[in-house]
């Protein structure tokens, strides 16, 4: 993923909240990718991409109620899944031109 650089007139300030939002919405949209690898690697046979796949797996490895897991953010997500996502990185498809 190539980083966006400083922008000339945005005060030191604003570019690091800047830096910071895109940085997690990056983190964020991993996650979503992720589980849709998740679907793959389990040989789902539902409908479920993404952040619902992502639910769905922890519930089923876990037995944790729907409730509570969708409860949790997406931080504490990425932490329940540090395991499972070590050396996984984005598939092609999900990559931008300039990353791959």
């Amino acid at each position: 993923m190539a980083k966006k650089g400083v922008t000339a007139g945005r005060s030191q300030m604003n570019e690091i909240r800047h830096q910071n939002h895109y940085w997690k919405g990056y983190a964020d949209y991993t996650l979503e990718v992720f589980g849709d690898t998740l679907k793959k690697r389990k040989g789902w046979k539902n409908d479920l991409t993404g952040l619902d796949a992502i639910h769905y797996y922890l519930v089923e490895k876990h037995h944790w109620l729907p409730s509570v897991v969708r409860a949790m953010s997406l931080e504490d997500l990425r932490f329940a899944l540090t395991e499972e996502m070590h050396g996984w990185t984005l598939p092609k498809d999900a990559l931008e031109p300039e990353d791959m």
